[in-house]
């Protein structure tokens, strides 16, 4: 049997006016998500375990199957791991985003006008980054380039004692009332000033703004954590698996729990990212491996920057060109999918919030007598009974079945 779960980040959301009470998931044309809704199960899951924030970084280890509060130590260390940066005792790290500030004169006046500085390429990022470590890298802390607009910053003998936002949460607010606080905070708020007055007038950002396109013009530190240790996912499960990702924070995880990372090539992380060649480099890692971890970004980016339109297509790319894809490629072998959410992403707050999530298990070697009429989306899946409560055990019930937690 080979195991496939179908991630799309911040998938889920909420009824919506503009969609006459529907969702983009009830919205979306998704033949192929229906068709695993009325050949299989269907149930909801809290991903996120009450008390905790609701991220990327909480929910998709409930996903994969570890309890985010034994094994959660914050989110920058598992994009530290994918960057293969090595972590010592004592030192912390933190995202370092790429963010687009308003233009006022006084720094705390400004407004966060995207979390994603316009969706910076990599190529763009790398240079302002390395350009930032020329004036900002000293002895304990340096800074480490990522993926687009998600980079590192390693402080050795840092602290986790600190509130930080992130960006994600306040995109179109005033920053005055979202600065750090707490240990270091006034170093950290230095280091997002300077590193202002250093890429306001960079040439990338000013060829960014002469094609109309959003500077990447300061950075923004959030998300501290110290080294995480993960459990083997082949010790809890017994099955040889791989990571496909185009962010370091699924990849770290991968890395952490001795997963395979894949690298797609035209793989971004926001729409228009590469959704055919992830599934066939899937089905061409389910040749040789029991279980395949594919995870969409692009639903999530949508969410964040409130495009609803654009949050439908990205769940009918993934519907088409993803599951339909496994679909047709898989058909005649016998394969589980786990079809669902980290995380709601609801356009009417731009971030995510806590809310269950729906899930779909669809498994070809089970025949289904009578189709059910069944649509994958929130609205209808919540009428199901079969609910976990505590997230990290679905992937347990997925693998390998058994009682599920009430």
């Amino acid at each position: 049997m080979k195991y496939i779960v179908v991630l799309g980040d911040g998938m889920a959301d909420e009824p919506i006016d503009q969609l006459n009470g529907k969702t983009p998931l009830e919205v979306a044309l998704t033949p192929n998500m229906d068709f695993l809704a009325q050949n299989g199960e269907l149930g909801m899951v809290q991903t996120i375990p009450r008390g905790m924030s609701p991220g990327s970084d909480t929910a998709n280890l409930s996903v994969l199957g570890y309890d985010p509060k034994k094994y959660y130590t914050g989110r920058s260390p598992l994009e530290a791991l994918s960057q293969g940066i090595s972590l010592k005792e004592g030192d912390v790290t933190f995202r370092a985003n790429l963010v687009t500030l308003s233009e006022e004169v006084t720094y705390e006046d400004k407004k966060l006008l995207d979390h994603s500085g316009g969706e910076i390429s990599t190529e763009e990022a790398k240079v302002l980054i390395n350009y930032l470590k020329e004036h900002l890298d000293d002895e304990m802390k340096q800074f480490h380039t990522g993926v687009s607009y998600r980079h590192i910053l390693l402080w050795n003998q840092g602290s986790i004692d600190v509130k930080l936002i992130p960006p994600h949460d306040i995109r179109n607010q005033n920053i005055k009332n979202h600065l750090p606080k707490g240990d270091n905070s006034d170093i950290i708020l230095s280091i997002m000033k300077r590193s202002f007055e250093l890429l306001k007038d960079h040439p990338i950002n000013r060829e960014r703004m002469e094609e109309g396109l959003l500077p990447a013009n300061s950075l923004w530190i959030w998300g501290e954590g110290t080294k995480p240790v993960l459990d083997r996912f082949h010790d809890k499960y017994d099955l040889d698996g791989a990571m496909i990702s185009a962010v370091d924070l699924l990849n770290g995880m991968a890395l952490g729990a001795d997963l395979q990372v894949i690298a797609v090539e035209g793989a971004t992380g926001n729409i228009h990212t590469n959704f055919i060649g992830k599934a066939n480099a899937a089905v061409q890692c389910l040749k040789e491996k029991d279980f395949v971890y594919i995870h969409i970004e692009a639903p999530d980016e949508c969410g964040h920057a409130g495009e609803l339109h654009q949050k439908i297509r990205a769940i009918e790319l993934i519907d088409e060109q993803i599951v339909g894809n496994l679909l047709a490629q898989l058909n005649g072998q016998e394969f589980r999918i786990l079809l669902l959410p980290d995380h709601a992403t609801p356009i009417r707050c731009c971030t995510h919030t806590d809310s269950p999530v729906p899930f779909a298990i669809y498994d070809s070697s089970i025949e289904v007598s009578a189709k059910n009429m069944r649509a994958y989306n929130e609205i209808s899946v919540a009428k199901e009974e079969l609910v976990f409560n505590e997230g990290y055990t679905l992937m347990d019930y997925f693998v390998k079945g058994g009682k599920r937690s009430c």
